[in-house]
């Protein structure tokens, strides 16, 4: 049990939030409209149906980071109280109105200690999704996202819906089933990922998808919690932060 505290703050729990590059396909520059074009042949269910050249961008376009960009990062992390037996769960998100502040920011936190990080379908999604985004925009990848060159065991991102899988690579779990199996409060009340670009680009509401983002972090925190039977029961203190930094330093 000691151990399991003594590593639990080393673990920065990170949920992302994507948009498409442009509220309409016609936003778009002329090259990245030629290749959306070839990967929308691709994406369309029906490989034999006539669709309207950029009809599939709107919806789709967020979850590629070629054609979307990084709209919110959730970060948080757990302080153990030993005289109180108390977990408290800190968590800040990271939004600005340009994507590389956003990103450089999050950067200098990830600079901060040697982090393991930590998130749902995180190694098929918000890990990569940053490194390529980071890359476009020019901003160098800090420590915990460089994998190249590196061994298996010396990467340090763990991924609560692969530890769900025990190895069963089939397997794909979302986080709203896992909070639900382990009667976990939903992050889905006011909204879910598909109405994330919708939210973004038309109702211009970042309070609800930065909303939705810190849920996020927190719901997958308290799974991962979860998967270590009895430390999950303890009482946890949520805190949300304006400056995770400085809080950390």
């Amino acid at each position: 049990m000691a151990d399991f505290f003594n590593h639990l703050g080393d673990i920065l729990f990170l949920d992302i939030e994507t948009a498409s590059l442009t509220e309409r396909f016609e936003e778009l520059d002329e090259r990245l409209k030629e290749e959306w074009l070839k990967k929308e042949k691709h994406l369309q269910k029906d490989p034999d149906g006539v669709i309207e050249p950029g009809s599939l961008y709107f919806d789709r376009a967020g979850i590629h980071a070629e054609f979307g960009q990084v709209i919110c990062v959730g970060v948080g992390y757990f302080q153990w109280k030993k005289k109180d037996k108390k977990l408290i769960f800190r968590s800040k998100v990271f939004e600005h109105e340009n994507e590389r502040d956003l990103l450089v920011e999050l950067s200098e936190l990830l600079q901060k200690k040697k982090w393991v990080l930590c998130a749902h379908n995180g190694k098929e999604f918000d890990f990569p999704y940053l490194c390529r985004r980071m890359l476009i925009q020019g901003v160098p990848l800090p420590e915990p996202l460089q994998i190249a060159g590196k061994k298996p065991w010396e990467i340090r991102h763990l991924d609560t819906m692969e530890l769900w899988k025990f190895g069963d690579y089939k397997y794909y779990t979302r986080l709203e089933l896992l909070a639900s199996v382990f009667g976990i409060p939903t992050s889905k009340d006011d909204l879910d990922g598909s109405q994330v670009n919708t939210t973004f680009h038309l109702e211009k509401d970042m309070g609800r998808i930065k909303k939705y983002c810190l849920q996020d972090v927190e719901v997958t925190a308290r799974v991962y919690l979860a998967m270590n039977p009895g430390i999950d029961e303890m009482d946890i203190e949520v805190v949300h932060l304006e400056n995770l930094k400085k809080e950390h330093n």
